[in-house]
């Protein structure tokens, strides 16, 4: 296994909406931020180089990493107060992706989403300052929406590496896709009230990144056929899109001081996950 070193540049290189929302947040939390994001693409890098009977290596390295107080990624974690048992989840969510991937119920695409996405969410809260834990069901519906749109977004690629994430509605695949996208936007409205525990000088950030990486899911869904879809390649928000959608989060920013607390909306899901994940630890 390779060893670990903090990459500053990695955001920028491999993240590039979040690279855009990260402008909008204090130095410090950019700073801790982009330590998070190299710490998970070294993990996505070494996932890459091993094979499906590799993948205890993979586990292997977490343990290393977890009994050796003085690796740096033991020390990041530790001096951010985040459960490093959550890096754990998405290591698991990462070697299934090693694996032949046949998503077959809504079980298991709600807790890969968690695995691989909803997990950033979580470990993000310590870094921008969230007091209140019970946003934290917030954080994780906003990796999840995210991560949906991803398995939307990436639907020809998944096809060459032998991985399927939709769960066929019907013999129209892009009515699958759609459907996708649309449980994704139940999990970004979701997301929405968790924003308002967010200290006011990182706020804006996450509400960019919301509305960025949403914008997405509006783009494919006006591709219309799967043709269209195929024919688009890889689907993206463009630097002026991305500006338009800064301007609109100011819109948001400002709905959020009126917006009341109300019930969680996404409970069944979260237990879903909660079945086989210890969730409510790791909150």
């Amino acid at each position: 296994m390779s060893f670990y070193s903090y990459d500053p540049n990695s955001l920028e290189k491999h993240g590039k909406s979040f690279y855009w929302a990260s402008f909008f947040l204090p130095n410090k939390n950019k700073n801790a931020a982009s330590e998070l994001y190299s710490i998970c693409r070294y993990f996505d890098d070494l996932a890459d180089k091993v094979t499906t009977d590799q993948s205890e290596k993979l586990k292997s390295e977490f343990e290393k990493i977890c009994n050796n107080v003085e690796h740096p990624i033991n020390k990041f974690f530790k001096s951010n107060n985040i459960p490093i048992q959550i890096l754990g989840d998405l290591i698991q969510g990462l070697i299934q992706d090693q694996k032949l991937v046949r998503i077959q119920t809504e079980k298991d695409l709600i807790e890969y989403s968690y695995q691989v996405a909803g997990t950033v969410g979580l470990m993000m809260q310590p870094l921008i300052l969230v007091k209140n834990k019970d946003a934290n069901k917030h954080a994780v519906d906003l990796g999840i929406a995210m991560q949906l749109t991803n398995i939307a977004r990436d639907v020809v690629e998944d096809e060459k590496k032998n991985r399927v994430y939709l769960i066929k509605s019907s013999n129209d695949a892009f009515k699958s896709i759609k459907n996708i996208i649309l449980k994704a936007d139940s999990f970004y409205e979701s997301s929405f009230v968790g924003i308002k525990d967010i200290p006011l000088n990182s706020r804006f950030s996450i509400i960019v990144a919301r509305r960025v990486y949403r914008q997405i899911g509006k783009k494919i869904l006006s591709k219309k056929d799967i043709e269209s879809y195929r024919e688009a390649g890889k689907i993206y928000v463009s630097k002026i899109g991305k500006i338009i959608q800064t301007l609109f989060a100011l819109k948001d920013l400002i709905i959020l001081f009126f917006v009341k607390n109300k019930k969680y909306e996404r409970e069944i899901e979260y237990n879903l996950i909660n079945e086989d994940i210890g969730l409510n630890e790791r909150i």
